[in-house]
């Protein structure tokens, strides 16, 4: 009883003591959506309608399987993680859905709800270069060390962040569809600003592949930024991963020696799993 107390009338009279015994046993306790405030540090900006609907679908038939993460704040609790769950609730018209409570700073909010968008559902290349760029500065920490947090290779995170080097247009095709990741990074090895908003004229224009825009880019003698060999290829195979995580919507890895190599496809749970079978075959 005194657990009740010290959350006060308004949050006591919502969530019974059944529900506080739930929460000493498992972890979790189920929550009101409307005590839920979103998280103001979320990388993910843009959500698609269509698929929170269709999440929506899943939620009201099948419930929510997975807990949001939240952080108490007074009488109400601040998301952490899970803002599509939450989203696709409300838009269900569920009304209480499971927490997990857990007490982080704001860098820890952060990096864990950039986590949870990059490994279970992508952000656009933007959201997601703003995201590591804004943990490299509070955290002071190296890109080889920002890499291993969040599971990715440094040449990963390196290429990203060279997609906020781009003039605003070009990232906001990117962010919009209009041009793919491939096309940003060949216009990001261009020196000029004025060739590269130049070239993204032609991109859209004529609907260029990116190996179409590589070649216009090389036979045109258009000024590039020095890369060697090695580093070429990792951008490359760089390149060929992220195009296979977007497609597969799962953490891939591409390692390669000499002309052999091995690719790495990610899975978290025994239903992501079969849903990447179901994906391959």
């Amino acid at each position: 009883m005194s657990k009740r107390k010290a959350l006060g009338k308004g949050l006591s009279a919502l969530i019974p003591e059944a529900q506080t015994l739930i929460e000493e046993e498992t972890g979790y306790f189920s929550c009101p959506v409307e005590l839920i405030d979103p998280n103001p540090l979320q990388p993910r900006k843009d959500f698609s309608i269509s698929e929170l609907k269709e999440m929506a679908q899943s939620v009201k038939e099948m419930g929510i399987i997975t807990p949001l993460l939240v952080s108490k704040k007074g009488q109400r609790y601040q998301l952490i993680a899970g803002e599509r769950r939450l989203r696709a609730a409300k838009m269900a018209g569920i009304e209480r859905v499971p927490v997990v409570v857990r007490e982080v700073s704001p860098v820890e909010s952060l990096e864990m709800a950039l986590v949870e968008n990059v490994h279970r559902k992508d952000l656009n290349p933007i959201e997601e270069a703003e995201a590591y760029q804004r943990l490299l500065g509070e955290l002071k920490i190296t890109q080889e060390s920002l890499a291993k947090r969040v599971g990715k290779d440094r040449a990963t995170i390196a290429n990203l962040l060279r997609l906020l080097k781009l003039p605003a247009p070009i990232q906001k095709d990117l962010i919009e569809g209009r041009m793919s990741m491939g096309h940003a990074r060949a216009l990001a090895g261009v020196k000029s600003e004025q060739k590269q908003l130049a070239l993204r004229e032609l991109v859209i224009k004529k609907s260029l592949s990116v190996r179409d825009l590589e070649k216009i880019i090389s036979s045109k003698g258009v000024g590039r930024k020095k890369r060697d060999a090695n580093s070429s290829l990792g951008e490359y195979l760089d390149s060929v991963a992220d195009e296979l995580k977007r497609s597969l919507g799962t953490k891939v890895e591409i390692q390669k020696r000499g002309k052999t190599g091995k690719i790495i496809i990610h899975f978290y749970s025994d239903e992501e799993l079969e849903r990447l079978l179901e994906r391959l075959s």
